[in-house]
């Protein structure tokens, strides 16, 4: 049984963009929220601490949510992109080239898993229900948000470099894209994967990838709930 680890300090890099900052904790992918400012951003990020907490709690990583902000410690500074300010997390940090061993590897695909199987029930626990409409969620329906996501993750292989196809539809589709995700996060890992692309384009490495595709799959899980709310 996992140990519940206390959350004393929680190493954040902050990515700086004209309009947004990013604040995402470097050791726990996908737990990563905006603001307008570098306070508002650690804010952000502390407020959702609890509900990531749900998320990777499948995951039986030791995860704890810290009490206050002053367990936020920010250890690196990334200047942000377009991408940046049209809200996503877009600029890879230092701490995203860090070498990816069996053990970490392991506990990536843990998250990543974890974050499917958070979004899988939250997409099944609002099936058949009403989504409001409004700033936090927009209009997509619920089956639009799935294939969003899905097809988000596909674009995610792409930046990676990992080449993905498939005639499958649905649910089928779905599981060959996540494998694929699996399969492409190993090579990186492994350095299978050059790490530019045959023009010269820099590719993600398999912490950035990891980082980008948890966040998004877990800001639309909890878009649904908010939306359900």
């Amino acid at each position: 049984r996992a140990r519940t680890r206390i959350a004393v300090s929680v190493p954040v890099i902050l990515e700086t963009g004209e309009r947004r900052v990013f604040a995402s904790a470097a050791d726990w992918p996908g737990w990563s929220r905006n603001g307008r400012d570098e306070s508002t951003a650690l804010d952000a990020l502390l407020v959702y601490g609890p509900r990531y907490a749900r998320v990777v709690s499948r995951a039986k990583l030791g995860f704890a949510p810290p009490a206050d902000r002053s367990a936020l410690r920010v250890v690196e500074r990334v200047r942000g992109n377009a991408t940046t300010d049209f809200g996503a997390p877009g600029a890879p940090a230092k701490l995203d080239t860090a070498e990816v061993g069996a053990d970490e590897l392991a506990r990536l695909r843990a998250i990543v898993t974890a974050g499917w199987s958070a979004f899988d029930a939250g997409v099944g626990a609002a099936r058949g229900k009403a989504l409001r409409a409004g700033p936090r969620g927009g209009g997509r329906s619920l089956m639009a948000i799935g294939e969003h996501v899905r097809s988000a993750e596909v674009g995610y292989l792409s930046g990676l470099g990992w080449p993905f196809k498939s005639d499958a539809k649905g649910r089928a589709l779905v599981e060959r894209t996540r494998a694929a995700v699996i399969e492409g996060l190993a090579a990186s890992a492994r350095g299978d994967i050059a790490p530019r692309g045959p023009r010269g384009g820099v590719r993600w490495t398999a912490r950035f990838f990891v980082r980008r595709l948890v966040w998004h799959a877990l800001d639309h899980l909890w878009e649904i709930e908010d939306r359900l709310a």
